[in-house]
């Protein structure tokens, strides 16, 4: 199943027709902003510590998080699911139209959050999470560690998205030609840990298990250690005392993922 890059992709044609809307909203939102306010709103924030609202305030602009509005509630993990979806499209296609990160926004998202759902994916600098999913301030919460090694702090931090910020949507994305996937399958290969001082061996010891598991199977080895690695993480977060039996009840949706960096695509585990 496919969630259908902004890179690596041709331009379209009629480019003026796939013009951002997030940066059309806060260019003209600012340009209202300094209009308003004889072109010193702005530069009085860092002032005198007047704060965002209060800036709005004295621009005689409303920005109290009506303008540009932000995208209606999730009902459960399905439609969570499916706006992830629709945002991936919108990335591979290069057509970023949702991507909610004006001026409004952020001071919306200020005074509260409710973020529709929390993913756990790779710290590798390709894979940024709510790039790749075209989503905007407050709408993910994001958890990143090398190859979505767990320990104590990811797994609270998971735990506290879906418990605490009631997301109803929980995602474990790998990623093709996973830089920590491949050093551990070197390491395992050479029947050590890394070479490297610090806590790097801990990453070791935490993916090993998933390029063990795929050890004489057909098909690349590191392509299947990765999402091996993601059906490992689910199993393991699944014991979790706090996301287990949200699980079960209904309340909590977990899916497995992977992000290919040649296409922009991400696909879910069946």
């Amino acid at each position: 199943m496919s969630i259908t890059s902004r890179r690596g992709q041709a331009s379209a044609p009629n480019t003026a027709a796939f013009t951002s809307r997030r940066r059309f909203l806060t260019t003209a939102l600012q340009t209202t902003l300094v209009a308003g306010a004889g072109g010193a709103a702005l530069t009085a924030c860092a002032d005198d510590g007047t704060t965002p609202s209060s800036v709005a305030s004295s621009a005689g602009h409303t920005l109290a998080g009506t303008y540009p509005p932000s995208a209606p509630p999730v009902a459960d993990g399905n439609q969570a699911l499916q706006r992830l979806q629709e945002g991936n499209a919108r990335f591979v296609a290069d057509r970023e139209e949702n991507l909610d990160e004006g001026i409004a926004r952020r001071v919306a998202v200020s005074k509260g959050q409710t973020p529709f759902a929390t993913v756990l994916g790779c710290v590798d600098s390709r894979v940024p999470i709510e790039l790749v999913f075209d989503q905007g301030l407050g709408d993910l919460v994001v958890v990143r560690s090398a190859g979505e090694a767990l320990d104590h702090s990811v797994t609270g931090s998971l735990e506290f998205g879906v418990a605490e910020l009631h997301t109803p949507l929980l995602m474990v994305l790998g990623h093709q030609r996973c830089g920590a996937l491949t050093a551990t399958m070197k390491a395992v290969d050479a029947g050590r840990r890394t070479a490297e001082a610090g806590e790097m061996d801990y990453l070791v010891d935490t993916l090993a298990p998933a390029v063990r598991q795929v050890a004489g199977k057909p098909g690349d080895r590191l392509t299947n250690a990765i999402h091996a690695n993601v059906d490992l993480v689910l199993a393991t977060l699944r014991q979790s005392p706090v996301i287990g039996p949200l699980e079960k009840s209904g309340k909590l949706k977990l899916v497995g993922a992977y992000y290919e960096l040649d296409t922009g695509k991400v696909m879910l585990h069946q």
